[in-house]
């Protein structure tokens, strides 16, 4: 099988949310469910709300399920989306 390049938006709850404690747990979620090299960057949205963009690597055998699941639990998530799934070459 091949490798899977994925971006997923965090949403936090509000403005307000520490977005550093967000970016560390998703990083270590993502890497104790067999993601690869995690990387954030922020993205604004609007009214001074930022989103959280994860992106990683993952095997295409593994399920992206149990790792937007776990995203979702963090403490003052309100979403985790997939916005971007591809395969990687070379």
């Amino acid at each position: 099988m091949g490798t899977a390049l994925i971006k997923i938006r965090i949403m936090p709850e509000s403005p307000k949310v520490n977005l550093k404690e967000i970016e560390q747990q998703a990083k270590e979620i993502t890497e104790k469910n067999d993601g690869k090299n995690p990387r954030t960057e922020i993205e604004p949205v609007a009214f001074g709300l930022n989103a959280i963009i994860l992106s990683f690597a993952l095997d295409e055998s593994k399920s992206i399920d149990k790792i937007q699941d776990k995203l979702k639990e963090i403490p003052n998530v309100n979403s985790a989306e997939v916005i971007d799934f591809r395969r990687a070459f070379g």
